[in-house]
């Protein structure tokens, strides 16, 4: 596991804000400012600008809006990891959305607070993301989990389902069960991003989802003694 990292007002924390109302970001720009061990390098309103600054910036933290006009930050949350895999992820959002929150988490997400949150609270956040730390909003996360352990039935029955995928899908599967990104996956298994995208799409058909996050879940019932034998070598 790698050290924890730790900054000073010499080195402070290079925060990157996306939110698409500028009175926000200001706020935030401001509030974050004030600390002498945190600075804001850069922010944007769009999808599209925080993919073009993002990776020219190298934060070391992102705070992301989660919808946005043209897209949403949970997809900003994994492009930007997949180039920066040492960035924490703080999603912010108006909304208590347990969909989100999972599909944050599997985008590699390090924290998801509400909106409604204290300056001091935020902060706080900033800097817990910045160590290396979680930092997810503990009664959603709570709430979420209870419900996909309550709801069973909400997720396909899919054992027939696994067994059509060929060993290489059921490998990356596995991976995007444990979070990892296209380019992680790539990596991991020697393959490249554009032959994951097309196994991702295939196995997805297979199991009859649309969404990666449902892949993700599913992903558990690897654990199956039918699997074995089928890990990445």
């Amino acid at each position: 596991m790698p050290e924890p990292r730790t900054f000073t007002e010499q080195n402070p924390i290079r925060v990157f804000l996306l939110d698409d109302h500028e009175v926000v970001r200001r706020g935030l720009a401001d509030l974050l400012d004030s600390e002498p061990d945190i600075s804001v390098i850069g922010d944007a309103g769009t999808v599209d600008h925080a993919l073009a600054r993002g990776p020219a910036l190298r934060p070391d933290v992102a705070v992301l809006d989660v919808r946005l006009p043209d897209g949403d930050g949970i997809s900003v949350c994994r492009e930007l990891r997949s180039q920066m895999p040492e960035l924490a992820c703080l999603m912010l959002t108006s909304f208590d959305d347990e969909e989100a929150l999972l599909d944050a988490i599997m985008a590699g997400a390090s924290g998801y607070v509400l909106k409604q949150i204290k300056g001091s609270d935020l902060v706080s956040a900033v800097r817990t993301v910045a160590s290396g730390q979680s930092m997810l909003d503990p009664a959603t996360t709570a709430r979420l989990m209870r419900s996909l352990r309550a709801d069973p039935a909400e997720t396909p029955a899919v054992p027939s389902e696994l067994a059509s995928l060929s060993p290489r899908e059921r490998d990356i599967l596995a991976l995007i069960g444990e979070g990892l990104t296209n380019r992680e996956i790539g990596k991991k298994l020697y393959l490249s991003e554009k032959t994951v995208k097309n196994h991702i799409s295939r196995l997805l058909a297979k199991l009859g989802v649309q969404r990666r996050v449902q892949a993700a879940v599913l992903a558990s019932h690897l654990e199956h003694p039918d699997t074995g034998g089928h890990r990445a070598r």
